[in-house]
C-alpha cells in the first residue's frame, strides 16, 4: 500500500487523491449575482446537508489550484449572501458541466449553457428551470479555510424556500430517487449516475441487530460468507427458532434433498444465494438447520 503525508506531495497530486477517494460527491448547481445583478451558474461537488432543523447545506467554492484565484460563486456570496442551490439530474448534466468553463466575470452562463432562468420567490438569484428540486438559501456564514490554491471556503447557507418537480414525486409526497435521476462527482472527469446503481439496506437503527460476535463459529468464520453477508446476517434482533427451521427445511426439501447432511461450505454457498435476493431469515434457517 502505497502511503502519504499531505506535505510531501503536491497540491495538485493531492487533490487528484482526495477527489477520487471521496467520490462519489453530490453536485450543488450553485446560481449567484454579483452586486451589480449579473446572474452566474457554477456546478460544486464539495457539498453535502448538514442539518434538517434549521435547514443547512454547505458548499465550498475552493481556491483555484493553478494559480490561486478565487471563482466567481465565492465573490457574489460574499458580496450579497444569497445563493440557489439546484440539484443535478442526468437531463441536464452536459449543461452543467459546460457551466462550469471559467468565462470571464458577467458572461451569463444560463445563455452559454442553454438552461433557463426562473425567478425565485425568497432571493435574487435565480433557478435554473430544469432541475427538477431547486432550494433558494440564505448564506449565514462563510468560513475560509485557508489562503493558498485549493484552500476550501465553507459556504454555509440556510434554505428558506424548497421547490420539487411534481413528476419527481410518488403518490404519497415523497420524493422517488429513481424518478430523480441524480448525477454525482467522482475522480478527473468522471460522474455516477445515481439510479442505475440504487440498493437498499435496512436501517440498524430500526432494531438491535445481534452483530456478528453473537453468530455461531462456523458462520462468523466462513470461508464463503463474505463481510457484507455477515453484516446481513448481524442485522436480526434474533435467530431463528428451532420449530421455523424444522418447517423451513421441510418446505424446501424437494429443491435441497438431505440439506442437514450437507457440510458448512454447502450450505454457505446456498445461505449466499438467498442473502443475494434479501432473505435473511430463510439464510439465517438454512445456516442453522
Amino acid at each position: 500500500m502505497a502511503s502519504f503525508n499531505p506535505k510531501d506531495i503536491s497540491t495538485g497530486k493531492l487533490h487528484g487523491y482526495l477527489l477520487s477517494a471521496v467520490a462519489p460527491r453530490p453536485i450543488a448547481f450553485a446560481s449567484t449575482m454579483d452586486a451589480d445583478g449579473n446572474p452566474n451558474l457554477s456546478p460544486f461537488s464539495f457539498f453535502n446537508v448538514f442539518s434538517a432543523n434549521p435547514p443547512i447545506l454547505i458548499f465550498s467554492p475552493a481556491r483555484r489550484v493553478r494559480d490561486n484565484t478565487t471563482k466567481h460563486t465565492l465573490e457574489n456570496v460574499e458580496a450579497t449572501k444569497e445563493v440557489v442551490i439546484n440539484v443535478v439530474n442526468y437531463d441536464i448534466v452536459q449543461q452543467m458541466s459546460l457551466s462550469s468553463t471559467e468565462y470571464a466575470q458577467g458572461v451569463n452562463e444560463f445563455d452559454k449553457t442553454g438552461l433557463t432562468m426562473l425567478s425565485s420567490e425568497i432571493v435574487k438569484p435565480h433557478r435554473v428551470a430544469e432541475s427538477p428540486i431547486q432550494l433558494e438559501c440564505k448564506v449565514n456564514e462563510i468560513v475560509h479555510l485557508g489562503t493558498e490554491g485549493g484552500a476550501g471556503n465553507l459556504v454555509i447557507c440556510e434554505v428558506v424556500k424548497l421547490h420539487i418537480a411534481d413528476e419527481v414525486l410518488d403518490d404519497n409526497g415523497v420524493i422517488d430517487q429513481n424518478k430523480l435521476d441524480l448525477v454525482a462527482r467522482a475522480g478527473g472527469s468522471y460522474y455516477s449516475r445515481a439510479n442505475k446503481g440504487f440498493f437498499e439496506i435496512p436501517k440498524p437503527l430500526s432494531k438491535l441487530g445481534i452483530g456478528v460476535d453473537n453468530m455461531p463459529h462456523e458462520v462468523k468464520n466462513s470461508m464463503v460468507l463474505t463481510g457484507n453477508d455477515l453484516g446481513m446476517l448481524g442485522n436480526v434482533e434474533a435467530l431463528p427458532n428451532q420449530i421455523d427451521i424444522d418447517d423451513f427445511i421441510k418446505n424446501v426439501s424437494e429443491r435441497y434433498p438431505n440439506i442437514r447432511e450437507k457440510s458448512h461450505h454447502e450450505k454457505h454457498k446456498i445461505a449466499r444465494n438467498y442473502l443475494s435476493y434479501g432473505d435473511v431469515d430463510s439464510a439465517w434457517k438454512l445456516l442453522l438447520s
